[in-house]
């Protein structure tokens, strides 16, 4: 056992501020994985190529940050969660001023995979710090900060992007990050406690391979398809990550030292995350996609008027954040997951029914209650699933699960595409611009009832020693 092992123990005490700063550094890492959608004709135009091709700085980026977070867990256990968590603010930092000073599409596009290294190791570096040091009663208040940067990011990238790119110039993107890493990584110095660091920890090379190549084929399969990706390139790559994945989990499950443990799936409220709550999130992400498409292809709206309504979104994720921990804590997981997912269904059936002369009130009214559902769901999975996981399984269990939000984030964009293109060749809503979001929003309405089935399953005391509610013989829902 190193000296590190022996002094550097982490405080088990709910930091409020820690969990704030973690919080901060998500919202940068999530923000910056899209918000270069709005600035693409600008950057074209600097570089002199075409604007389909800066897409690859988007699609380096994610790949990066998706293939980088197996090997974070590994870096946080071998070399300490502070010293990778400063390590990777420093990353993000040096490799967002990279990106503003770029000369050309070649040198954005290395200082982007930079970038996406660095976030790599944010999220579920900066997530395993937060959990280590928060006692089980106090989860829910940790993970109310930690989620709301997932739910506000995308629906902020298009707003953010276009204030930038219209009144300074694209580089401010990143240029922002600056000043935001130089304090982030010195609150990082004073708030992130010392924790123990395994010299003697191997890393599993099988595995990390594995591991990486499938789930960075998954998302460039991914990509493929919700880029509007033609022919069966992007299903051969999808296939591949596939059977990548399922090379990496038989590998995982005899190594005596794997990269990470899969029997963190046998607990009921963890494995929740890789059904009912992938399907969540996969269909909740495909929201802030497809409705300014609606308003723009499908009403004849501007961007502006498209952006400012989807605003409402945002508008119920913040306005009911302070209601969520009340609301699990009095109704428990089973029944605000299930409560979730039936509301975001009956929202995506009305965004079905919606046109261009259905009253703008209406409308904002409806993603206003959209939004406050979506809240609500997030909390409560991003809290259940780590209910009943046991301190030497956080690690794994938190890097499974961060890599499958990766997943689900992509995979509700190219989902949400591939049923636009369907319901458009189709023609099955009566034709109009509008007749392919409608299939669009009634196809992910039916894709979230598989997550309320998922939830119906769960133990009616699932995570009880989270939410804390009051039950004669709470059960940590195993099996």
């Amino acid at each position: 056992m190193s000296g590190e092992q022996l002094v550097e123990q982490p405080e088990s005490r709910w930091q409020p501020r820690l969990a704030l700063l973690v919080a901060a550094t998500f919202f940068m890492e999530f923000l910056d994985g899209t918000v270069l959608t709005t600035a693409i004709p600008s950057i074209a135009a600097d570089f002199r190529v075409a604007s389909a091709d800066v897409n690859i700085t988007m699609t380096a980026y994610l790949v990066t940050v998706a293939m980088g977070i197996p090997l974070s867990s590994w870096l946080a256990e071998r070399f300490g969660a502070r010293r990778i968590f400063c390590l990777a603010i420093a990353v993000f930092t040096v490799a967002s001023l990279l990106c503003a000073l770029s000369p050309n599409l070649t040198l954005l596009t290395l200082s982007r995979i930079a970038q996406g290294a660095g976030g790599a190791m944010m999220v579920p570096v900066g997530t395993l710090v937060v959990l280590r040091g928060t006692p089980k009663s106090e989860l829910l208040r940790a993970t109310a900060f930690l989620v709301w940067p997932g739910l506000l990011a995308p629906v902020l990238a298009p707003l953010v992007g276009g204030a930038f790119t219209t009144y300074l110039s694209w580089h401010w993107i990143f240029l922002i990050n600056v000043p935001l890493g130089v304090a982030a990584f010195l609150a990082a110095l004073k708030l992130v406690p010392r924790a123990g660091a395994d010299a003697a920890r191997r890393l599993d090379w099988v595995g990390l391979t594995l591991t990486t190549f499938g789930v960075g084929s998954l998302v460039v399969g991914l990509e493929g398809i919700g880029g509007h990706g033609s022919g069966v390139v992007p299903i051969l790559i999808l296939v591949a990550g596939a059977l990548a994945l399922a090379g990496a989990s038989w590998w995982l499950l005899k190594a005596s030292a794997p990269l990470f443990d899969l029997r963190v799936f046998a607990t009921r409220t963890f494995r929740a995350t890789s059904t009912g709550g992938f399907v969540y999130r996969l269909t909740i992400s495909s929201v802030p996609f497809l409705l300014p498409l609606l308003f723009q292809d499908g009403f004849g709206w501007d961007p502006l008027k498209s952006g400012a309504m989807v605003a409402a979104v945002f508008i119920g994720n913040i306005g009911i954040k302070p209601a969520t921990t009340p609301i699990i804590r009095r109704f428990g997981f089973k029944a605000v997951l299930v409560f979730a997912s039936l509301a975001s269904a009956a929202t995506f059936a009305a965004c079905a029914m919606l046109s261009a002369t259905t009253p703008e009130p209406l409308i904002f009214a409806l993603l206003l209650a959209s939004g406050a559902f979506r809240s609500i769901g997030f909390s409560a999975y991003a809290s259940v699933q780590y209910a009943d996981i046991v301190p030497a399984e956080l690690p794994s269990a938190n890097a499974v699960s961060a890599t499958l939000v990766q997943l689900a984030a992509g995979g509700g964009i190219a989902v949400g595409a591939l049923f636009l293109r369907l319901f458009d060749h189709a023609a099955l809503f009566g034709g109009g611009q509008s007749s392919a979001y409608r299939g669009a929003f009634l196809a992910m309405a039916a894709a979230m009832l598989l997550s309320t089935v998922d939830s119906l399953t769960l133990h009616r005391h699932a995570g009880a020693e989270v939410s804390r509610r009051v039950v004669t013989n709470p059960a940590k829902s195993e099996g």
